[in-house]
């Protein structure tokens, strides 16, 4: 099986999903011909940032020939910039410009940076750059002025399972409500590791009908009934059977931010059923069967308050700042319950 995230990667403008307001203003700037000799892609992992730089290259006429890609992570150093001043130089093979792609340029040295920083202020007329990185707070402002620069919004939720759901159809496999949920959850915010997450699921399914369970089993991720029981357990104000819970979950190793997530989507369903009617058909179609009816059932009950879910959303703040993964989650629910 071709890996999946480089076999649906976009390779034209209009594959190229929940970057809209990028897409049109390159393609703007190429149309009235006003091409930057510098552009700086910021964004998380996994958003198209080196995809839309590529199709940025082919649109302005760059055949592949004359297409450089650089990992800064790996040629960070002073002389490899220096060899990359000395190659820019050199005329295109084929093509009106060279486009260079420096990916994770945020990894360079102090004095790389220095070294780019003269090209980027004399480039020649042949030359395009295209930086890359998901920290944009390390690169220099010197840098940043002589770019013009674009934010990657990091894909939500629905675009995510949108996406796994078309790729895994035409990878000839169907995912139900939840399988596809679980999985763009997992993805946290990247099309590429949503894609990872996907392959990894259908490479070992039995079968060309992937349920939320086969995701749960393969992954690793908590069981819904186990979520469900926590979820049901802090709104009844019970705490010794919500810390036992708790403590099943860590027994299994299970990672506490991806069962915070969980506890809060289920706790965001409910507040949503209980507050607003004409969400159902939204909800319903996101999740399983099973979770529709805890879901609904908990709703009919009107016991969750948006102080529950508020609480519970600051402890899954607070997971990534202790060593106690379990801590912050055990507070929420004694004070919880205590009330």
């Amino acid at each position: 099986m071709s890996v999946l995230y480089r076999t649906y990667r976009p390779h034209s403008w209009s594959e190229v999903v929940g970057q809209d307001i990028i897409v049109s203003a390159l393609t703007d700037a190429i149309t009235v011909k006003r091409i930057a000799h510098a552009y700086l892609f910021s964004g998380s992992r996994g958003t198209g940032k080196t995809s839309v730089a590529r199709i940025f290259a082919r649109a302005v006429g760059t055949a592949e020939e004359d297409i450089y890609e650089i990992d800064a992570a790996s040629n960070r150093g002073i002389d490899d910039i220096r060899h990359l001043r000395d190659h820019v130089a050199v005329l295109p093979f084929s093509s009106l410009y060279k486009v260079y792609i420096i990916d994770e340029v945020h990894m360079l040295s102090k004095d790389a940076w220095n070294a780019l920083l003269k090209t980027l202020e004399e480039p020649p007329v042949h030359v395009i750059f295209v930086l890359a990185t998901t920290e944009l707070d390390k690169v220099p402002d010197t840098i940043i002025s002589r770019c013009q620069t674009f934010s990657f919004r990091t894909p939500v939720r629905e675009v995510l399972r949108k996406q796994v759901t078309e790729v895994a159809k035409k990878e000839g496999y169907t995912l139900d409500a939840g399988a596809s949920d679980l999985i763009a959850l997992l993805g946290d915010g990247s099309f590429r590791d949503a894609l990872g997450m996907l392959q990894k699921v259908i490479s070992v399914s039995p079968d060309k009908k992937v349920s939320r369970e086969e995701v749960e089993k393969i992954t690793g991720a908590p069981r819904a009934e186990l979520v469900n029981n926590f979820v049901e357990q802090v709104i009844a104000h019970n705490a010794d059977a919500a810390l036992k819970v708790l403590g099943e979950a860590d027994k299994g190793n299970i990672a506490m931010s991806t069962f915070s997530m969980l506890v809060l989507e289920k706790m965001r369903y409910i507040l949503l059923l209980q507050h607003s009617p004409s969400s159902k058909v939204d909800v319903e179609e996101r999740v399983s069967p099973d979770d529709w009816n805890f879901i609904s059932t908990q709703a009919a009950h009107k016991a969750l308050t948006p102080s529950i879910l508020a609480a519970f959303l600051e402890a899954a703040e607070g997971i990534s700042r202790t060593r106690i993964q379990t801590l912050p989650l055990e507070l929420a629910v004694v004070h919880v319950c205590q009330k």
